[in-house]
């Protein structure tokens, strides 16, 4: 068996073209969807980061503004921008790029990002939320993972998920999504004893660990569907996952690679997220989802 392939990219594609529709929309409107990214200090990966995204913002047509601070910057001044990006309605989404340096409390900061703005859906609402589904805007990570396995057409309800890593960005609001969706969800951590008696057990295993090739054939059944979230950069220069690719793929039904899987998704459902909350203050609704927006027709005549 060698596994089938859980493309990443050519989801962001379909769904970035889709987006755009959205985004054309509400121009129509007179309302362009803006996305303010807060970035502080001269982190090299968060560069990278906040550079894919406005390019992805740009694609879309959603308006990005970068508002880039020092790495000494003091805690009052960072929250006195967010309050004014909370207070601008051109502003429909805010992420504030991590890590933030050690003197700033990274959670007051985050909490101070209203919660209808809050596109990376780290605020603490957004994060609890998650429990009952009524979340305002789902993690981006856990979200694109969602929509990979969806699009695929692999069933969640009713099969073992297993979960390797326990962070607040993917592997808890994962778990939560997934009890959603009625799948039995196993969390793994760095206290697991015996982590591959858990993984062996799982239909749909999902890691997001930040070790790489963590995860080796033995540790998988065969027929599993397997997505890596990790992404590392090895001496060499290689980007790797938290996944033995080449190995595990030989045992699995479908599997994400890396690069080119999960992290193309967490882009895009950040953008699904801005435009989100661009529509609502349209006022149409809640946002309709990635999935099932489309754009409204226009009458024969207009």
């Amino acid at each position: 068996m060698t596994a089938q392939i859980i493309d990443g990219k050519a989801l962001s594609r379909t769904l970035r073209q889709k987006f755009k529709l959205q985004a054309d929309h509400l121009r129509s409107k007179g309302i362009v969807p803006g996305l303010a990214v807060v970035l502080v200090g001269d982190n090299a990966a968060s560069r990278v980061y906040v550079g894919n995204k406005i390019k992805a913002c740009e694609e879309c047509g959603v308006r990005s503004t970068t508002h880039q601070l020092a790495a000494h910057v003091g805690e009052p001044e960072l929250l006195a921008l967010i309050q004014s990006l909370n207070d601008d309605d051109r502003v429909h989404g805010i992420l504030v790029q991590l890590p933030l340096p050690k003197h700033i409390d990274m959670r007051r900061v985050l909490e101070s990002i209203d919660v209808n703005k809050d596109v990376d859906g780290f605020h603490l609402y957004n994060v609890g939320a998650l429990a009952t589904g009524n979340s305002i805007f789902p993690p981006c990570t856990p979200y694109g993972v969602q929509l990979l396995l969806e699009t695929t057409g692999i069933e969640v309800a009713g099969q073992n998920v297993v979960i390797v890593g326990a962070s607040n960005i993917v592997g808890k609001p994962m778990a939560m999504m997934l009890l959603q969706k009625e799948a039995t969800v196993t969390v793994c951590h760095a206290k697991t004893r015996d982590l591959a008696q858990h993984t062996v057990l799982a239909d749909i295993l999902i890691v997001a660990a930040g070790r790489p090739n963590l995860i080796v054939p033995q540790m998988v059944r065969t027929g599993a569907v397997v997505i890596d979230v990790g992404i590392n950069r090895l001496e060499d220069g290689r980007i790797v996952g938290d996944v033995d690719f080449d190995g595990v793929k030989e045992k699995a039904s479908w599997i994400t690679p890396v690069p080119g899987g999960v992290g193309p998704m967490t882009v895009t459902m950040l953008i699904e997220n801005t435009l989100s909350s661009a529509l609502r203050f349209a006022g149409e609704g809640q946002g309709i989802g990635a999935l099932g927006w489309d754009a409204p027709t226009v009458p024969t005549g207009a």
